[in-house]
């Protein structure tokens, strides 16, 4: 299967204020967001990335842009990798919802937490890991196993999909970082994900480049003793 880079948005106004943007429309990157999604292009630099798909929401549209005018492609909207939906959550200071008793579930009991008026985040990690599959079985088909390409999404659902890589039951995905614009790697086979990279701000990206030839499945066997790092 193809390889995927987990790009989080970069910093947007929301991030900024302390507001629970959720799927909120107008908000985009602010100044250091801005700059962060520029420095995209240098970072991916050496990786030969073959698609784009990404929520459709403004603030990845924005973290995307520079990268794809760079590369002349065009990402691919996907709804399923879309934010959390928060429902009665939405717009609201995050120090305004510490006292909420959902707060503790979410904290502690994610698998069991729904947002009012929202949905729960059992279903959005059950959309987004099967969106992420999806899409990496197309990609793989349509450019072969050695393939690289960015999905760009959302914290929560990025640590969603992380914690079905890792096999971490999603209560515990709270202990998974995601910071703003940055890189997680996962190289889905036919048995099991290895997860590369997680909340990389900013290493030589490299490394996550198949050594394998471009046709050849990458073997879904661990090596024993650890990895010798060619």
């Amino acid at each position: 299967m193809a390889t995927v880079i987990l790009l989080r948005h970069a910093r947007s106004t929301a991030n900024g204020s302390g507001v629970l943007a959720g799927r909120s429309l107008g908000v985009g990157l602010d100044e250091r967001g801005q700059a962060q999604a520029a420095a995209l292009v240098g970072r991916l630099k050496d990786v030969p990335v073959s698609a784009v798909v990404s929520s459709p929401l403004q603030r990845c549209e924005e973290t995307l842009a520079p990268l794809l005018a760079d590369r002349s492609l065009e990402a691919v909207a996907e709804p399923d990798l879309s934010e959390v939906d928060y429902g009665a959550w939405t717009g609201k200071a995050l120090k305004d919802l510490l006292n909420e008793p959902l707060w503790a579930v979410v904290q502690q009991h994610p698998s069991a937490a729904v947002f009012p008026e929202g949905e729960g985040l059992a279903h959005v990690q059950a959309r987004a890991v099967a969106a992420v599959r999806a899409h990496d079985a197309r990609i793989t088909e349509e450019h072969g196993p050695g393939a690289v390409w960015v999905l760009c999404s959302h914290g929560d659902v990025i640590k969603s999909i992380l914690a079905d890589a890792l096999g971490v039951h999603l209560d515990g995905f709270q202990r998974i970082v995601v910071d703003p614009c940055s890189i997680s790697v996962v190289q889905y086979t036919t048995t099991r994900p290895f997860v590369l990279r997680t909340n990389d701000n900013g290493g030589d990206l490299k490394g996550v480049v198949p050594v394998a030839p471009p046709q050849e499945e990458p073997s879904s066997d661990a090596t024993v003793g650890g990895a010798t790092g060619t």
